[in-house]
């Protein structure tokens, strides 16, 4: 239920951030809202549902904005397999360590994607700016914070929905017999 939930919130960010965030100014920023959802999941599930987040999450991106088919799934595979990695190996379970990576992992994939595209595809892509890089990654930052604020919000939601309906099925009869 958590994956599903997260899967039809996945569908709107993207629907969101493919639409309305193109009207935005470019200084104001577009926050990649799919990708703090993914880094979130790759906290909170565990990893065969938050796999199948992140490939349904990277090919509906691939379908609604990719330019080279099949870069987006196998870029949101690496990226939640490197945060679910670090995340279930770290002794810092709080929100102090999860923002800062959100950041740090955003920064290392647009390095990455611009390296790779520069060898496949050379001519493609703008000339490279750290500025630019710099200023996307301090948006998704503060983008962030809301957005893991929301995202927990659902996910304690719909965990303690299911907590409850389970704690109700099983009081069946008289226990006091």
């Amino acid at each position: 239920m958590v994956t599903l939930s997260f899967l039809f919130l996945g569908f709107i960010l993207i629907a969101i951030q493919t639409t309305v965030f193109h009207y935005f100014p470019h200084w104001l920023g577009r926050p990649d809202l799919a990708f703090i959802l993914l880094v979130f999941s790759a906290y909170k599930l565990s990893w065969f549902p938050g796999l199948l987040l992140a490939v349904l999450l990277g090919w509906l991106m691939d379908v609604s904005s990719g330019v080279f088919p099949g870069t987006y799934p196998l870029l949101v595979l690496l990226v939640f397999s490197i945060v679910k990695f670090l995340c279930q190996n770290s002794a810092v379970k709080e929100t102090a360590f999860q923002i800062p990576l959100v950041g740090v992992s955003y920064f290392i994939v647009q390095c990455i994607f611009y390296l790779f595209f520069s060898f496949t595809q050379p001519g493609a892509l703008p000339p490279w700016s750290w500025a630019r890089v710099v200023q996307e990654t301090l948006i998704l930052l503060v983008a962030s914070i809301p957005c893991f604020i929301f995202f927990s919000w659902v996910y304690e939601k719909i965990v303690t929905r299911r907590r409850a309906s389970k704690s109700l099925k099983r009081g069946g009869g008289n226990r006091f017999r």
